[in-house]
């Protein structure tokens, strides 16, 4: 399944892990202020937040599965199945589908705050992109610098969250995770002391032992609970460099090896993870098969076409031998 979180230094940063058995060809994708966006229940609207993430284009529209827009605002969808419930239009509020979510937030909305206010009045309602492509069933982590929610569309109405942490995952809701963590209250960074029994004696037999007790499995109960210690324990220089290298680390300690999670299809893998600096609008990727770090800088694009600009994943052709 998938990893959102974010992550602060002398700058802001926000990214995720994508896990699925199969790639949709998705590519950086760069949506300029005067793109025309084509609602399909709102009104059109061609000038806008310019925005950046990955996305699969269809017909010249971008499915984002996560962005961020000019502003420093940013939204990743993550898979919800069981739980997400799309309703029917409902008259007298904001009808968005799912695939429009991520767009309608990021066109209309400079932080959180007014993020906030636009979902209270919003309906996600039950649209498909096109036959051949059906809605999926969603929540979604949305940030800034200062604060992130979760949105969650459950059969009791739409829910919005705090999320003090700054994770998401997938199932169950959002509630049974931030609950969950309470489990591991007393995992610690440190060389653990023996406290299973005052006459029983118990010493450390290695080195690095630091977070013993915390899940390795890939369920997304354990992902959450193992990228939120890596996250809230984790210590780095200020630097770009540093800090992007960290927050793919972060990544790293919950990335699914194809092999390890069978489903119908094939095998659950981390397609790509992402990071981007939501200061300066650089968004960051590695691939499974890609291990370099590339950026693509959206302010070095023209952000007042009407187009949008996209740059395929890098795929290597070899490996680099450093003593050629």
């Amino acid at each position: 399944m998938c990893t959102a979180l974010t992550f602060k230094t002398n700058e802001h940063y926000f990214g995720r892990n994508l896990d699925y058995e199969f790639s949709y060809n998705e590519m950086i994708t760069i949506t300029p202020r005067n793109y025309l966006f084509k609602f399909r229940s709102m009104d059109k609207n061609s000038k806008h937040y310019a925005m950046i993430g990955m996305a699969f284009v269809q017909n010249d529209y971008p499915l984002y599965y996560d962005a961020t827009n000019e502003k420093g605002l940013s939204v990743a969808g993550l898979n919800f199945p069981g739980n997400a419930f799309y309703p029917k239009k409902v008259k007298g509020k904001n009808n968005v589908a799912p695939f429009e979510f991520i767009p309608f937030i990021l066109a209309t909305c400079k932080n959180v705050k007014e993020a906030r206010k636009a979902i209270e009045e919003m309906n996600i309602y039950d649209e498909n992109f096109s036959v051949a492509l059906p809605h999926s069933p969603l929540h979604w982590l949305v940030s800034d610098s200062k604060e992130s929610i979760v949105v969650e569309p459950l059969k009791d109405g739409l829910k919005i969250y705090n999320n003090p942490v700054g994770v998401l995952t997938n199932n169950p809701t959002f509630d049974f995770h931030l609950t969950n963590l309470n489990n591991y209250i007393n995992t610690s960074r440190e060389e653990p002391l023996n406290r299973f029994a005052q006459d029983f004696n118990l010493v450390p037999y290695s080195r690095g032992m630091g977070g013993i007790g915390l899940p390795g499995d890939l369920s997304s109960a354990s992902r959450f609970i193992k990228a939120t210690f890596t996250k809230l324990n984790s210590v780095c220089e200020k630097s770009e460099l540093e800090s992007v290298n960290q927050f793919f680390h972060i990544l790293t300690s919950v990335e699914q090896q194809k092999g390890c999670c069978k489903v119908e299809k094939g095998f659950e893998h981390t397609i790509y993870s992402s990071c981007c600096n939501t200061n300066k609008g650089i968004y960051y990727y590695t691939t499974y098969n890609n291990r370099q770090i590339v950026g693509v800088d959206m302010r070095k694009e023209n952000l007042n076409s009407s187009n949008l600009k996209s740059y395929p994943l890098i795929k290597p052709k070899h490996l680099f031998m450093q003593n050629q």
